[in-house]
């Protein structure tokens, strides 16, 4: 996974990735109404209106951005349709050729995370027929139960050519509360790191990366640095850039000298880019994935004069 990711960051010039996280308020009036008429202001309508506008979106951007990451929570939350639209959304960015971090964040006992892994980049296996549910090339995961919650995803892994991205150093304000507490190998994030590096050493590609990647948050670019030492072989993905308040020069850090070694997200920042102030003018409601667009752009050229 990790070696076709690092292709297309390669071919497109650009470390840039999209959230895929709609939420109602978001999506474009017109689009709303119509799904409502349709369905009713039901799960049914969200599942279907979150599917419409992810489409164009994704049709806008596949040809910029290298890899987008749908927030599982955003579908979640209305249940069944939910989930498909979540579904339906990645097999569509699979068939545009971008690759597919699902933002889902498990943690649990090994015979959990079994099953976890089974379903969001492994196989379900139901007597002789074999199926690939999530479409999903690489998931987010939190290390809080320790190893053996981690290995059942690492096999898979190497079985499926897949990815993961550990929670290391998050983005949110109050992430030190836990994440730097003092331990007798520093500070706790730091402890994370050492085994992140750990987990990956039997996972390297040919670009020098592992399969196994970090969560480090664009917000604290002095982390980031120290992070970016203890883990040389590790890919960041990087939130935190754009609305949560990181600009391009915070994330020197989180690159190496070869020029790789991250993935930048943004989310709101793209698509919902129609509904900034400096853009109300320039594109109307119907021209919501144009202003996405544009935003990629301008994201990727925000990061090519800023960090190389």
């Amino acid at each position: 996974m990790i070696d076709r990711l690092i292709d297309k960051i390669i071919d497109r010039q650009n470390p840039s990735i999209v959230g895929l996280d709609p939420r109602i308020e978001m999506v474009p009036r017109f689009m709303r109404e119509e799904y409502f008429y349709e369905y009713g202001k039901t799960p049914k309508a969200v599942g279907e209106m979150f599917f419409a506008f992810n489409k164009e979106i994704i049709d806008n951007v596949y040809d910029i951005v290298p890899a987008v990451k749908p927030q599982i929570a955003m579908y979640e939350k209305y249940g069944f349709e939910g989930v498909r639209c979540y579904i339906k959304t990645n097999e569509y960015a699979r068939s545009k050729g971008l690759i597919v971090i699902g933002d889902i964040k498990r943690g649990d006992i090994t015979s959990t995370a079994e099953a976890y892994a089974e379903g969001h980049i492994g196989e379900v296996k139901i007597e002789d027929q074999c199926y690939n549910i999530y479409s999903q090339d690489a998931i987010t995961l939190s290390p809080y139960l320790g190893s053996d919650s981690i290995e059942p995803y690492i096999k898979h892994c190497k079985e499926y050519d897949k990815g993961l991205f550990i929670l290391v150093k998050t983005s949110n304000p109050n992430s030190g509360e836990i994440q730097d507490l003092e331990t007798n190998e520093g500070k706790l994030y730091e402890k994370v790191g050492k085994l992140v590096d750990k987990w990956g050493k039997t996972l390297i590609g040919k670009h020098g990366y592992s399969q196994i990647g970090a969560v480090v948050g664009a917000t604290y670019p002095k982390q980031a640095e120290n992070l970016r030492k203890i883990m040389p072989n590790t890919y960041f993905l990087v939130p935190g850039y754009g609305a949560q308040g990181a600009k391009a020069e915070d994330l020197k850090g989180c690159f190496n000298k070869d020029g790789l070694g991250a993935i930048i997200n943004s989310s709101r920042g793209i698509i919902a880019a129609y509904l900034k102030e400096s853009n109300r003018k320039k594109f109307s409601e119907k021209d919501f994935a144009l202003a996405a667009g544009e935003a990629a752009i301008y994201m990727k050229d925000d990061l090519q004069r800023n960090l190389f």
